[in-house]
């Protein structure tokens, strides 16, 4: 495959992961992938919530995986603390459920990617790739199942009062537009191709959208935008 130059993620300058997970062979697996991938490089592991405190505060690193049940609590907690620590770095929660309701959480949390474990779909440099150049990373599984789940918290959701403004309102169509593609998984780089406009304007209309729909992630404008069919 070949890896355009203007992406993150260049032999000379590798995306920098660290990897929390208390399953040994697991672990391994996921190592072993991201130091084949000439794109990635592990710079540090931890198999605790503890230790993972200590690799987030001592490492310089731009993407965290990290498991969702650790042998002394929850991921959870660590990306809560990453964003505080390094709010530039971006976090993959990974897991062998598949619960719907543990998505929602990693992604309120402030996640840009959620991986099922022994998924035929996809792999973990991949998934790195993706959300250190921009994007969301799930499994379109998951995805389907989330979408219907929004739908369904719509539909019961009691209108608002025509009294007041809609939020699709605060969006200008540009930004709506950005959003739509934001959602499709489209990195900054490749929604200013598509839209024929500068990376520098994308992540402009990004933050925008940050701050009228009042959220910090681009997973929590997504989760907002569906539930409430902004676009």
């Amino acid at each position: 495959m070949i890896w355009p130059n203007f992406l993150v993620g260049q032999d000379e300058k590798p995306v920098r992961v660290i990897l929390i997970d208390d399953d040994e062979h697991m672990q391994r697996v996921v190592a072993q992938e991201l130091m084949e991938d000439a794109r990635t490089l592990l710079v540090g592991m931890a198999s605790s919530v503890k230790e993972g405190r200590r690799l987030i505060k001592q490492h310089e690193f731009d993407v965290m995986l990290v498991d969702v049940n650790l042998n002394d609590g929850l991921g959870f907690s660590l990306i809560e603390l990453m964003k505080f620590q390094r709010p530039s770095a971006e976090a993959i929660m990974f897991s062998i459920m598949e619960s719907d309701e543990q998505v929602l959480r990693a992604f309120e949390v402030g996640a840009t990617g959620y991986l099922v474990k022994h998924s035929w779909f996809g792999n973990y440099p991949q998934a790195v790739l993706q959300v250190a150049n921009g994007g969301a990373y799930i499994t379109p599984h998951l995805a389907r199942r989330l979408i219907q789940k929004f739908d369904a918290r719509n539909s019961s959701a009691p209108r608002a009062s025509s009294g007041r403004s809609s939020e699709s309102e605060l969006l200008s169509e540009r930004e709506k537009e950005v959003l739509r593609n934001v959602a499709n998984g489209y990195t900054s780089a490749e929604i200013a191709t598509r839209l024929e406009i500068s990376m520098l304007t994308v992540n402009s209309h990004i933050k925008n959208i940050y701050r009228k729909l009042r959220v910090k992630t681009r997973a929590q404008a997504v989760q907002f935008a569906a539930l409430r069919k902004l676009f």
